[in-house]
């Protein structure tokens, strides 16, 4: 894969604390992706905010109002995670779909695709800017507009199961599964709407648990302990 779209899990990158920031995690992730950087993969991120905010859990505020607090914790993640990057020794791009101070640039495709092009790693913060839409949105409306060869969901859980793994032991994990099964059956990888834009527009996803050892470049070579989700 030439270009890929990384959606990593807020909660993931709380490590055991379930909120916040766990540094350790983030800068091994940043290890892992530096590794397919310098190895000429172009990479954009996506980070949801659920160690943060689950705003759609609460019924005391309006919905919009949740989903607005939940985009501006992702651009927090993105801030920090990107700082982390730059840490390890890579270049990095913050964009949102709203105007948000210095802290960002407005998202351009073009504007992304060039710095894609130039070895920066591109973090599209905010979702899509709008209520009612996940980052599982965000992040399949992303890779298609940075035409990604694939998605990289790198999750609290290693795969696609056929049922809940934390409330069913016997639940089955799934090597491959398409996208239309994963439809039909109505099972959790992304939502609705993500599963339908990855259906319509060809777009494979990788699932697999970020605490693994190098899954990251693990997934990117095709040789992963997860799930590969087929159009």
């Amino acid at each position: 894969m030439k270009r890929v779209l990384l959606k990593l899990s807020g909660e993931a990158l709380a490590g055991e604390k379930k909120t916040g920031f766990d540094e350790a995690t983030c800068i091994k992730v940043a290890k892992q992706v530096k590794k397919i950087v310098d190895d000429g993969v172009e990479v954009g991120v996506v980070i949801g905010g659920g160690n943060f905010w689950r705003g759609r859990q609460s019924e005391t505020i309006d919905r919009t109002k949740a989903d607005q607090i939940g985009m501006l914790a992702t651009v927090m993640n993105c801030i920090y995670v990107s700082e982390i990057f730059r840490y390890v020794g890579m270049e990095t791009l913050i964009m949102t779909q709203f105007a948000c101070g210095d802290c960002s640039v407005m998202f351009s495709k073009d504007d992304a695709m060039e710095a894609l092009s130039g070895g920066k790693v591109v973090f599209f913060a905010g979702g899509t800017g709008h209520p009612y839409f996940s980052t599982d949105t965000a992040t399949t409306l992303r890779a298609i507009e940075i035409e990604a060869d694939g998605i990289l969901l790198a999750k609290a859980v290693d795969g696609v199961y056929d049922s809940d793994p934390a409330t069913n032991p016997n639940a089955k994990r799934y090597d491959e599964i398409t996208i239309k099964d994963v439809i039909d059956n109505r099972l959790q990888v992304v939502d609705l709407t993500a599963s339908i834009m990855c259906l319509e527009n060809k777009m494979p996803m990788y699932v697999f648990a970020l605490n693994d050892e190098d899954s990251i470049s693990k997934a990117i070579s095709g040789n992963f302990n997860g799930t590969k989700v087929t159009v």
